[in-house]
Parts: C-alpha cells; structure tokens; sequence
C-alpha cells in the first residue's frame, strides 16, 4: 500500500504536533456568545434556478463582523412532516456549485443548504480588517494581529455553525437529523460545524483540509493552499523566531483541536498520497474523535476527484 510519509499503522495512532493554546476552550465560548448575539434571522429569495418539485432560494443572514453571508438553499416543493436537513461547504477558493449537483438530496427529501465562504469565489461578503499579511492565503489572515480573534477562520467557522443553527431552527426541519458535509476546506468546515454545534447528527469531511499545521510544515508542503506560511516566514519571520507563537495562534483553528467537541457520526475518506492535506494531518483530527467514526483510505490517490465517494457520502447521509 503506497504511503508517502509515514506507514499506515503509524497514521492510526499519530495524534499531532502543533500546539494547543491553553485558552482554547474560552476562546471559543466567547466566539460562540459573540455568534448568538447575532440571532438566526435569515432572508430568503426565489432563486434563477428550476426544477420540478423543488423550490431554490438565496438564503442569506449576517455573520460575526456585520459580514453578509450567502448561501443557496433547497427544499422539496411539498412537505407533509418535517424533514432531515444537510449543510454542505466548499472546497477554498470555490464557491457554492451549480445548484443541479445538490438535486438528489432533495429528491431524496431533504433541505439542503450551500454556505458560500466570505472572502472566497461566492457572493459572501468579507469584512476583515486586521493586521499581518493577507498576500498568500487565508490561512494565515490575522495570525500578526494583536487580537487572537482577528484570525479569519474564527468567524468562517463561527459562519459554518450558524448556517447549521439557522436550518435547525427552520419549522420544517427536524433539528435532530441534520449532517454536514464538503471536500477539502469543505470537510474542515463541515467539522469545524459539527464540533461548534454538537447537535450535528453525522458529519461526512472528505480529505479536510486545515488541521496539524506544524506537521503540514515539517513535510515542506507549504504550498498551494498552504503557500502563505511559506511567504510569511520568509517576509515576517525569516529566522523562525517565532514559530511558536505562530502555530500556537493558529492553534485556535486547528481541527485537531475542535475533533474532541464532535458527537455526530462521522465518516471521513482521503487519499494516502494527498500532499496538500496530508494523510497524518489528517489523522491527527480523526484519532482525537470520541464518538462514532469510520475511515475509508483510498491508497492510491492524492487531493483530486475520488471515484465513488460522492456516491458513499450519499448512502451515508441516508441514515438521517
């Protein structure tokens, strides 16, 4: 079985190297008390897009910061009982897809909803302002700042579980049986979603992205989505001085570190030859899970279109 990085039974049991910051659990009860003041309101619209038996709307609602954020949302046209919900996130840089790709969950009757990252390749709004370099990636957005809250994934997370909060409290939907789910930053959001609101029935990431940042480090794949740690220790800390405190600040959004929080379901899937979020990055979120969980490893393959996992995340989420 190929691996290039570490050996398979290493990866089961390899729980991560980057650091903890040892007020991460208040971090985010505050960031969680600053997204309840928000509330859930929401707008709909009808959206461009048609087909038989499903209504498509633009649901958007107003995140931390006052930003606007966009998602495109679907509900089958006639509903008799409440109805199970899936939230899914996209990939970094992308935005929300054609609305034909999220069809056969509605017609397998659910409401689905597509959150589109503020900042990225959708209609969201961002409103970041903060100090450090934004140059090369939005990983490393605010790791300079003074405030620890000023990182830029604090407030997409913070966006990814409102999104779910606000198809929980939806009257049609039943809030026990709603999922999450996306590729690459989407699978990170999907988590991310699940550990800030608990009450996520099952989770389906595929290759996530965000987690073990040091270990990504350590290999040299700063690159790609990755390839603003490569600039910002060249340009901000060139003698690595410190390096501590700039994993220790991105600590806060490490997936590692959220892993424990998560009771839904989980089923993850990845390649053993992803180079941009490698197989123990990833390992080091999925073996720090508690509750359910199942890893399907496809030895071959690295961050690209999987055969069939579309089609496995789809029997999975059929046990809403």
């Amino acid at each position: 079985m190929p691996v290039f990085e570490m050996p398979l039974e290493e990866l089961r049991h390899y729980k991560g190297c980057s650091p903890c910051p040892g007020d991460f659990k208040e971090y985010w009860r505050e960031a969680l008390g600053e997204l309840e003041a928000t509330g859930l309101a929401y707008t709909c619209t009808p959206a461009a897009f048609e087909a038989p038996g499903v209504k498509c709307h633009d649901l958007w609602f107003v995140g931390t910061g006052g930003a606007r954020v966009h998602c495109m949302f679907l509900k089958p046209a006639q509903l008799s009982k409440k109805i199970p919900a899936v939230a899914v996130f996209h990939g970094y840089m992308h935005h929300g897809g054609e609305w034909f790709e999220r069809l056969p969950y509605v017609y397998a009757g659910n409401a689905v909803l597509v959150m589109e990252a503020r900042g990225q390749g959708g209609l969201s709004e961002d409103v970041y302002a903060g100090a450090g370099p934004t140059l090369f990636g939005h990983v490393v957005r605010g790791v300079r700042d003074k405030d620890p809250h000023k990182l830029y994934y604090r407030d997409v997370y913070l966006d990814a579980a409102k999104a779910v909060r606000i198809l929980m409290s939806m009257d049609f939907v039943d809030e026990a049986r709603v999922a999450t789910t996306g590729k690459s930053q989407g699978g990170a959001l999907a988590l991310a979603a699940a550990a800030l609101t608990p009450e996520v029935k099952l989770c389906a990431p595929i290759y996530p992205f965000l987690c073990d940042f040091r270990r990504v480090a350590q290999l040299d794949l700063m690159k790609d989505a990755y390839e603003g740690f490569s600039y910002y220790f060249k340009k901000c800390d060139p003698t690595h001085a410190h390096e501590q405190e700039f994993f220790e600040r991105l600590g806060y959004i490490d997936l590692q570190n959220h892993a424990s929080a998560i009771r839904a379901q989980v089923f993850w899937q990845t390649g053993l030859m992803d180079t941009l979020c490698p197989p123990s990055a990833q390992f080091s979120a999925y073996n720090k899970l508690t509750g359910r969980k199942e890893m399907k490893l496809y030895p071959e393959y690295g961050h690209e279109q999987i055969p069939y996992t579309n089609d496995t995340v789809f029997s999975f989420l059929r046990k809403l």
